[in-house]
C-alpha cells in the first residue's frame, strides 16, 4: 500500500510553529527563470539549526513567523530546467547548494557572497527548505555528482563545504598543527580537510569519549578531554599532551561552547590563528588580553562563499577525503520527524533523510 505522500504532488515536511512539524502538499514550483532548475531532493541531512528552529522556533534575529518547510543540506535529480541552462539536463544527479545572494550588493561583487545581506538561505526565514519532493534553485547552485559518488555522499557535501570555508578561513598549510573543538559533523570535517591540505598534527577535542574515538579512527591523530578546569590549565594540559610545543599553530572551535574558545586562545603559538565556526551564546567572556599579546589572527566563519561547494566535491570525489563513515542512519521520508527527534537527542553523527516516495 502507497504511503500517504505518494498520493501528493510536492508531499513536503512543514514547521508549523516550535515543536509542531506536519507533512503537507505544497504547490509544484515553478521555474523562477529560465537559468534556473527544478530539483527532486533524494537525501537530505538534519543539521543542528534546523532541530534548533523546530525546537525554539528561531535563531538569533531569524525568527519562524509562518509555515517553513525544514532541511538544506540534499542532494537530488534535475527535473526539469530552464530555456537558458547549459549545463545540466533533466536526470543530472547534483549537490544542491541552497544559499542562493541577490548577485548585485558590495559583498557578492567582492567574491564573497556567503555576506550577502539579502541571501535566500533554505529553510532560514522566511525561505522554505530542501525536504520536499520539489526545489526550484539557479543552476550554477547546483554541482554535478561524479559517477563514482553516491547521493548519500552529494548531501553530506554542504556540511564539507562549510568544514572547506572554515579552513579557508584559517589558511592551513602543509604541516600546520590544528587542533578542533568539538568533534560533531562539522568538527569531524574539519579534522578531514585539514589532513587533505597537510596538516601534520590534527588534535580533536570534546567531552564525548566515543565521538573522540571516532575522530581518532576518522581523520585526527590525537585527542584531548577536556576537564572542569580553568580555561589556561586546560591549555597548558592539552599542549603538553599533544606535544604542541609553544602552542598550536591554527585552532578552529567548531563547538561554539565558551570554555572552548577560551582554552584555545589560550592554546595558540604566538601568531597563530583562530577560527570561530562554532555558534554558541551571543555574547561570552573572551581573554582578550591573550589575542593581543600573541598577535593572534582571530577570524568568523559563515557557510561557504565562492569555490568551496566545487572545492567539497572534488575533495569527496577524489577520495582524499571519506564522508561515508559519517553517515549513522538513513529514514523514510515519512519518519523525517523521528529522525529530527534522534538527532536532537544526540544520537549518531549524521543522519539523512530520503526523498518523498513517488
Amino acid at each position: 500500500m502507497p504511503s500517504q505522500t505518494a498520493t501528493q504532488k510536492n508531499p513536503s515536511f512543514v514547521l508549523q510553529a516550535p515543536n509542531k512539524i506536519v507533512y503537507e502538499d505544497r504547490p509544484i514550483p515553478e521555474l523562477p527563470s529560465p537559468y534556473d532548475v527544478i530539483v527532486k531532493p533524494r537525501w537530505t541531512g538534519i543539521c543542528g539549526s534546523d532541530v534548533h528552529y523546530w525546537v525554539e522556533g528561531r535563531i538569533g534575529h531569524f525568527v519562524v513567523e509562518s509555515p517553513m518547510v525544514l532541511g538544506h543540506e540534499s542532494a537530488g535529480i534535475i527535473h526539469a530546467v530552464g530555456d537558458k541552462v547549459k549545463t545540466l539536463k533533466v536526470g543530472d544527479r547534483v549537490a544542491m547548494e541552497p544559499g542562493v545572494p541577490c548577485r548585485r550588493c558590495v559583498r557578492c561583487k567582492d567574491g564573497k557572497y556567503n555576506l550577502c545581506p539579502d541571501m535566500a538561505f533554505a529553510a532560514t526565514p522566511p525561505y522554505d527548505g530542501t525536504l520536499a519532493r520539489y526545489y526550484p534553485l539557479p543552476e550554477d547552485y547546483c554541482y554535478k555528482l561524479p559517477d563514482n559518488m553516491s547521493m548519500e555522499e552529494g548531501a553530506l557535501i554542504e556540511p564539507t563545504a562549510v568544514a572547506v570555508h572554515i579552513t579557508r578561513q584559517a589558511s592551513i598549510k602543509p604541516g600546520d598543527s590544528v587542533v578542533v573543538f568539538g568533534a560533531g559533523p562539522v568538527g569531524l570535517l574539519c579534522c578531514a580537510v585539514a589532513k587533505a591540505y597537510g596538516a601534520k598534527k590534527i588534535v580533536t577535542v570534546d567531552i564525548n569519549d566515543e565521538r573522540l574515538a571516532f575522530a581518532l579512527k576518522y581523520a585526527a591523530n590525537a585527542s584531548f578531554k577536556s576537564a572542569r578546569v580553568s580555561a589556561e590549565e586546560n591549555a597548558k594540559n592539552m599542549i603538553k599532551e599533544c606535544d604542541l610545543g609553544a602552542g598550536a599553530d591554527v585552532i578552529i572551535d567548531a563547538s561554539g561552547a565558551e570554555p572552548c574558545i577560551q582554552t584555545a586562545i589560550h592554546a595558540l603559538r604566538m601568531g597563530g590563528t583562530y577560527v570561530q565556526g562554532g555558534m554558541g551564546k551571543p555574547d561570552i567572556n573572551f581573554p582578550i588580553m591573550a589575542m593581543c599579546t600573541k598577535e593572534l589572527n582571530v577570524k568568523g566563519s559563515f557557510r561557504y562563499g565562492s569555490g568551496d561547494y566545487q572545492t567539497a566535491v572534488d575533495l569527496v570525489a577524489s577520495g582524499r577525503i571519506s564522508v561515508k563513515e559519517l553517515i549513522t542512519k538513513k529514514v523514510k521520508f515519512d519518519d523525517a520527524e523521528q529522525a529530527f527527534a534522534d538527532v536532537k537527542q544526540g544520537k549518531g553523527i549524521k543522519i539523512l533523510i530520503e526523498g518523498p516516495e513517488e
